[in-house]
């Protein structure tokens, strides 16, 4: 039985009674069959509780719940603070405020509520980066860090305390769980609902090379569960009225003012024209591969033949191709080459060498 079908019932059980009462003294006020008249009133009370008690009970309790679940726990927290700091201000002004003559003095304690109220929730929320660069400045000082608060204040604290939205491709990719682990992630990776529903979906797939994709992802997301340097929270945060993930994950990024996190082209551009911050794996791998100059000389394993006439095809340590001219007869050994040229293309870093003769 659900929760809105059991309000359901006790709004109509309570309203058939006040309506069972109000309709007997109806008929008294009026002369009527007070039987009668109160049977009425309380069918009437009885399908009036069952059609609108949802509506001031749950419902409403719904979409409360729906609106927290979209601000970011920063947010929340710093928005507490601040409605405990502005009414304890107010509840300090309602003395001296409810001494003021006449009735401006019974109504200016309330004001005084709702303004400092406001006030300090306003204030709070819009200096949270602030706030919270204090607190971890205090609690790395406690821990024996001093100068962990000093170089940048919240926008460091923000930056190292971020949440990350993750795309389902980037779970997919399988890189994330490394990354995340050598701490270059700082921060909490935040995978809502409707992504790891999506996994679940490619997971379950008939196509065998799909369904082998999304249990790698599954095997991904469960390894970074355990991670213990790793935080990742699964959230049942949703956007109304979207129905495409990578939609969604846009939203969401906007309105919790967070990065998303992926390897997906289209979603990156559509994430760029819409202001959210995206942060690229591809980008990040191709950023970290080694710089080589013209002239340096690579130890290369040539493992086969390229496209053109003596050439051979090896690769470095990160995964980069080296295109050997004159490597042919050097293929399943390894060779020192000279670098020759470095190319950069739209799918990554190419390099052209060749082995020096004698």
């Amino acid at each position: 039985m659900s929760i809105e079908l059991i309000f359901r019932l006790i709004g109509m059980a309570v309203l058939a009674v006040v309506g069972a009462y109000v309709g007997a003294d109806f008929g008294k006020i009026y002369q009527q069959d007070a039987l009668t008249s109160g049977t009425i009133f309380s069918l009437v009370g009885a399908l009036i509780g069952l059609i609108l008690t949802p509506y001031v009970t749950t419902r409403p309790m719904r979409t409360f719940r729906s609106l927290l679940g979209r601000i970011a726990a920063e947010t929340l927290f710093a928005g507490l603070v601040g409605l405990v700091s502005g009414l304890t201000v107010a509840a300090l002004l309602a003395f001296p405020l409810s001494t003021l003559p006449n009735i401006i003095g019974d109504v200016a304690p309330f004001l005084g509520v709702l303004l400092f109220g406001y006030l300090g929730v306003a204030l709070f929320v819009m200096r949270q980066g602030d706030i919270m660069g204090m607190l971890s400045s205090f609690s790395n000082r406690g821990n024996g860090g001093g100068d962990g608060g000093s170089n940048g204040g919240g926008s460091n604290w923000s930056k190292m305390n971020r949440t990350i939205l993750l795309d389902t491709s980037v779970i997919i990719d399988g890189r994330i769980a490394d990354i995340a682990s050598t701490g270059f992630l700082p921060g909490t990776l935040l995978i809502p609902r409707f992504v790891l529903n999506e996994l679940q979906y490619v997971a379950d797939s008939p196509d065998g090379l799909r369904r082998q994709r999304g249990r790698r992802g599954m095997e991904v997301l469960s390894n970074l569960q355990k991670d213990s340097n790793v935080m990742v929270r699964i959230s049942d945060i949703d956007v109304d009225g979207v129905r495409e993930v990578d939609s969604k994950l846009v939203v969401l990024g906007r309105q919790l003012k967070c990065p998303v996190l992926t390897n997906d082209y289209n979603l990156n551009k559509v994430a760029e024209l819409q202001g959210v911050t995206v942060l690229n794996i591809n980008e990040l791998a191709n950023a970290v591969k080694s710089v080589v100059l013209p002239g340096e000389i690579l130890r290369i394993n040539v493992i086969q033949e390229g496209k053109e006439r003596d050439q051979g095809v090896g690769y470095m340590e990160d995964g980069t191709m080296v295109v050997v001219e004159n490597g042919q007869e050097e293929i399943g050994e390894y060779a020192d080459v000279t670098v020759t040229k470095v190319l950069q293309t739209a799918a990554g870093r190419m390099i052209f060498g060749r082995i020096p003769t004698a």
